[in-house]
């Protein structure tokens, strides 16, 4: 969509504003009330046409846009950031009779003996921030700092779709909104599994991730962390304030933030609190965050302001912290986890032990690194802490324990499931298994192997992946092109018509183009960008096979990593033998003469970004080559054009801030066919 006029008219001003507000209620509807009404594919096109709207008219942008969510250029460090009122720390209550030694406190300095209402929350382990709200528009968020000052990372916060750029339903005119930054267990546990899958150290806890997260100075890197908020109070405010903190909270999730109601319980005194206690601490397990106690509350915000401050604490309140997840245990032996990358990490057997409620059995040793800086050895006492990941962590040996029998961990030089070779590049910490066909990643091959970037065998999900599995149909990619018809009958109401497309799509597959083989084969840092260039380079499967290393790097984006990772994988025994065994089978790509066509891209380098709609991103890639160019992944001072869709990000960012000359789709295809286009 685009705009002809120079300067946005009271339509199109109406336009962005009705826009905006759409996607606000959406996004609302969608992190706050978790009832969505549109789909993912819906909200990214309303969002497009604001971005449209906005790249033409920069004028209509505000603080409040949906469009600042997406992150702005890196700063050079955090300005300071002043609180409008301290950000006070608590005082710590370990068991029943600190809690009742907290409303005796209560009750002696309100001159009362009458029962106390409190306020019970689940005490979030997160970085804590505070929000401005203008208007309802936010204008700052800070970290607590020293509690007077803290950095200011608006440009983070806004990154977080949690929280709300706008707040709606009858808003103070001015609020400080207080809340505890987070991520979710299952999004903590899904990112340090793609780190030790990239064989690097995961992350030690949520709450470390949280906040390093935050910090960044580039808030493209937080924007890509599953961060969330959960409030809990204010701080300064302009306008009318309620009369209990319940009534705050209540009214906070009116104005759209996050508020975490359903944890949290208001009862009638001490012993009851105590009792809440006692059930969260129970339901810590089933949570889908980490807490690590709870946080009591008066009620009453006349009390509160009675009660008023000690120099870093109110008297109002009270964190009650829950026990510790460690335990001491002996370290009995080490298995080894291969992952479906073929990542291999030890695990420790240990003698059975109870963390924080849970039986804990074995913990992870993430890798020899670890093992090393722990200097942990078979028979050695160990300190295990369960922190938020799945499987509890070893963190430290005590070493004064030892009686002198206890063993070293080795290095492993085999995969412990098909007994391949482990390689382990130099900058990873890792070693893997170089066998596409092991049996602990064969699932995650085959998908990738049938997916539409590799062999695209239309219809072959992973419903019925999962079923070849399961039925032992398949203990191999090649088993693929094996199957037979009554083996697919087998399947969960599998018809002859369905199985007749399954296996026609199969079939056809043998014939894809070579590219798509290689890709399929899932080389690691083999991508479909490099796919490409690879079969351009030595047009048969073969040759690329018995490719060197010094004729890999020569080829312009092949670097000494990923041309090792090509040569372990060409190398391995079990690779080539299933390489032999799909020839044998049919897969016969054509071989690729891919001579350019044209010279009016010789020597020049291309880079395709943001979403196209003349020509889909590998169609382009092949545009440059025909032209003699060379199609390029990353932008760099050596680039010389950046082709541009629509909602291109950091590579025009940077192509901009480079002088690269920046291209449309239209001005691309006119240059490589000058009045072709017109």
């Amino acid at each position: 969509m685009t705009f002809s006029a120079e300067t946005p008219d009271e339509k199109l001003s109406t336009l962005h504003q009705r826009l905006s507000e759409q996607l606000h209620d959406h996004n609302y509807r969608y992190h706050t009330l978790d009832a969505p009404t549109i789909s993912d594919a819906e909200y990214d096109q309303l969002l497009q046409q604001l971005l449209q709207l906005e790249q033409q008219f920069p004028q209509l942008v505000t603080p409040a846009s949906p469009s600042q969510r997406v992150g702005s250029v890196p700063l050079d460090k955090f300005a300071a950031a002043v609180h409008g009122e301290p950000m006070l720390s608590l005082e710590n209550a370990f068991n029943s009779d600190d809690l009742i030694a907290f409303d005796t406190r209560i009750k002696r300095f309100l001159a009362t003996s009458t029962e106390i209402e409190y306020l019970c929350e689940p005490k979030l382990d997160g970085v804590a921030v505070a929000l401005t709200y203008n208007k309802g528009v936010l204008i700052r968020a800070a970290t607590r700092g020293d509690g007077t000052i803290g950095e200011d990372i608006t440009q983070n916060v806004r990154t977080i779709r949690s929280v709300p750029l706008q707040l709606h339903n009858d808003f103070p005119d001015l609020v400080e909104v207080r809340g505890e930054i987070y991520i979710d267990l299952a999004d903590f546990r899904r990112l340090n599994q793609l780190r030790r899958d990239a064989g690097e150290t995961p992350f030690a806890n949520p709450r470390n991730l949280a906040a390093g997260s935050l910090r960044q100075l580039d808030p493209r890197l937080t924007a890509a962390r599953p961060l969330k908020i959960s409030c809990y109070g204010i701080g300064k405010l302009i306008g009318k304030a309620p009369q209990t903190h319940q009534q705050l909270l209540d009214n906070m999730a009116k104005w759209g933030l996050q508020v975490n109601l359903v944890q949290t319980r208001c009862v009638a005194n001490i012993h009851a609190v105590i009792s809440s206690y006692q059930q969260l601490l129970e339901r810590r397990e089933q949570l889908e965050y980490e807490i690590d106690g709870m946080v009591v509350k008066v009620n009453h915000r006349d009390m509160q302001d009675e009660l008023g401050v000690k120099s870093r604490t109110p008297r109002w309140a009270i964190a009650c912290k829950f026990p510790p997840r460690q335990a001491e245990t002996i370290l009995k032996s080490v298995r080894l986890q291969v992952g479906r990358t073929g990542a291999v990490t030890p695990v420790a057997n240990l003698i059975s032990v109870n963390v924080g409620g849970v039986n804990v059995s074995s913990a992870s040793l993430h890798n020899w690194d670890e093992i090393e800086r722990l200097d942990a050895h078979i028979g050695d006492t160990v300190i295990i802490e369960r922190a938020g990941d799945v499987i509890p962590a070893v963190v430290r040996v005590v070493k004064e324990k030892r009686t002198g029998t206890e063993q070293t961990i080795p290095r492993p030089t085999h995969c412990p499931v098909c007994n391949s070779p482990l390689v382990q590049e130099a900058d990873e910490v890792v070693p893997r298994c170089q066998g596409i066909d092991c049996p602990a990643r064969l699932k995650e091959s085959l998908k990738h192997f049938c997916s539409r970037g590799g062999m695209d065998i239309q219809g072959m999900g992973d419903r019925y992946i999962d079923q070849l599995l399961r039925l032992n149909l398949v203990s191999s990619i090649a088993d693929l092109y094996r199957l037979r018809k009554e083996d697919l009958f087998q399947f969960e109401r599998m018809g002859d018509k369905l199985a007749d497309n399954l296996l026609a799509a199969i079939a056809g597959s043998k014939n894809r183009p070579l590219a798509n083989l290689i890709y399929a084969l899932g080389i690691r840092h083999v991508g479909s960008h490099t796919a490409r260039l690879l079969a351009g380079q030595f047009g048969s499967l073969d040759k690329l096979a018995d490719a060197a290393h010094e004729a890999l790097i020569g080829i312009h984006e092949i670097g000494s990593q990923v041309a090792d990772s090509i040569v372990s994988f060409f190398t391995a025994a079990k690779n080539r033998a299933l390489l032999a065994d799909l020839t044998e089978l049919g897969v016969a790509p054509p071989s690729e003469n891919r001579q350019p066509t044209g010279k009016l891209l010789k020597g020049k380098t291309v880079v395709l970004t943001g979403s196209l709609e003349r020509f889909t991103r590998k169609e382009g890639e092949e545009l440059v080559m025909q032209q003699g160019g060379r199609a390029s992944g990353s932008v760099s001072s050596k680039t010389d054009y950046v082709v541009a869709g629509t909602g291109a990000g950091s590579k025009l960012d940077k192509a901009r801030s480079l002088g690269v000359a920046v291209l449309t789709e239209d001005e691309f295809l006119e240059l490589i066919a000058p009045g072709e286009n017109q």
